[in-house]
């Protein structure tokens, strides 16, 4: 009977076997993070324009910065749209 190499080794194994783990990090927080200022959007029952009013930008950007798939929005974007909703954008080194 032949034992399979990867039965007990962890999804974060496979992901650095792949060399994909960074990128699949990144793109999980940045949806998560677009997911968190959609629903603080939807509880203070804001629309994407408004926030764009607020942020002083386009709704364009607005939807840049709301799109899960986009990573390229930057920190000191992610900062003023939590700040303007009331919220603290909270990074960390683990």
């Amino acid at each position: 009977m032949k034992k399979n190499k990867t039965i007990g080794s962890s999804f974060d194994d496979f992901l650095e076997a792949e060399g994909i783990a960074e990128a699949v990090e990144n793109g999980a927080v940045k949806k998560l993070i677009s997911f968190q200022l959609l629903e603080t959007i939807k509880s203070q029952n804001l629309t994407k324009t408004e926030l764009a009013h607020r942020l002083e930008t386009s709704r364009a950007a607005v939807d840049r910065l709301l799109d899960p798939d986009n990573e390229s929005v930057t920190l000191t974007t992610l900062s003023k749209a939590a700040s303007v909703l009331g919220k603290k954008l909270k990074l960390e080194l683990v």
